[in-house]
């Protein structure tokens, strides 16, 4: 593909550690375009705070960005304000379903393309760019509710302000995502409550608060689940969480429907959800549908820890096959 230079950013190439939860790659490209180098010492000691901690804390990097001057935004984005950016000189983060074993990925917007309709994303690696079709990119991006994340330097505030993106329901949900994982439960509610009452449609705080209350085994999960679907019938989360809601409360044919509608919005978004509607469909006597999707879970997640134990199942299931 040839690249329209006129529309497309050069970022620099950034290494990739997964150690650094508190300097997501996404965001410490971003402050390294804007200039800012020196930034991995203060996100190894703010890790500290998180000994268990998987995935990213971008609260973290939020903040350590705005302890240097710079203006961080988040919002619900679309197409023409990606585009009106790239041409500022700024570029995006936005969060996009992920892969495999990934369920969410942060993904930088460098560029697009106006002949060939295509979105330009950054790939750190030399030489190299990610290109998607312009509407399969809506599509995925909307599964997210369009969740947008820029940064820019102090100096350009007009601009950021003239703008007028910020939605601070949406800082609350990586508040409250900071909250869950030191333990303040409690306080993660609240917070997130806030939110939702703050910007009604705002599902993914909704889905958060349906997440947290399955956790706690209570049924106002399914309240929340189903009012984040309302606002967005695309958001790909909430289908998986009723669907764990279901599963929980031995609700199986409901579990599976959960589940198969999450699927049909992305098949190849999350392997582990094929696991959970074999489990299902093994508690409503379909073994060929069980078996199929436990393979499938192993063709998504080959690295599965799991692995052997399914591997068994699905040979003494096929054993059993009338």
């Amino acid at each position: 593909m040839k690249l329209d230079n006129e529309h497309t950013l050069i970022l620099p190439l950034v290494e990739s550690k997964e150690d650094e939860i508190c300097l997501p790659l996404a965001l410490n490209v971003i402050l390294t375009y804007w200039g800012e180098y020196n930034l991995v010492k203060e996100a190894k000691e703010r890790a500290r705070k998180y000994d268990d901690a998987k995935g990213s804390i971008f609260i973290e990097g939020f903040e350590l960005a705005e302890n240097r001057g710079y203006l961080v935004s988040i919002f619900r984005g679309n197409i023409q304000g990606l585009k009106k950016k790239i041409d500022q000189g700024i570029p995006s983060i936005i969060i996009m379903p992920g892969l495999n074993d990934t369920i969410q990925h942060a993904t930088v917007i460098s560029g697009y393309d106006p002949e060939e309709n295509r979105i330009i994303t950054y790939v750190p690696e030399p030489d190299t760019v990610g290109s998607i079709p312009e509407k399969k990119f809506i599509e995925l991006w909307e599964q997210d509710g369009f969740l947008t994340i820029t940064i820019v330097p102090g100096d350009m505030k007009d601009i950021n302000d003239k703008e007028n993106h910020t939605d601070q329901s949406y800082r609350m949900c990586f508040e409250a995502e900071r909250l869950l994982l030191t333990g303040k439960t409690k306080e993660a509610i609240e917070k997130l409550k806030s939110a939702a009452d703050t910007n009604k449609g705002n599902e993914l705080a909704l889905d958060m608060l349906g997440s947290i209350y399955n956790e706690l085994k209570s049924d106002e999960a399914k309240n929340y689940f189903e009012a984040s679907i309302k606002v967005n019938p695309k958001f790909y989360l909430s289908y998986r969480g009723i669907g764990n809601y279901y599963l929980r409360k031995e609700e199986y044919l409901l579990a599976e429907k959960s589940y198969s509608s999450a699927i049909s919005i992305n098949p190849n978004r999350f392997g582990p959800i094929y696991k959970n509607r074999g489990i299902v469909r093994l508690k409503l006597d379909n073994k060929e549908g069980a078996i199929s999707d436990l393979n499938m879970y192993l063709d998504q997640c080959p690295q599965a820890n799991d692995k052997n134990n399914i591997e068994l199942a699905i040979k003494d299931l096929s054993s059993k096959k009338p």
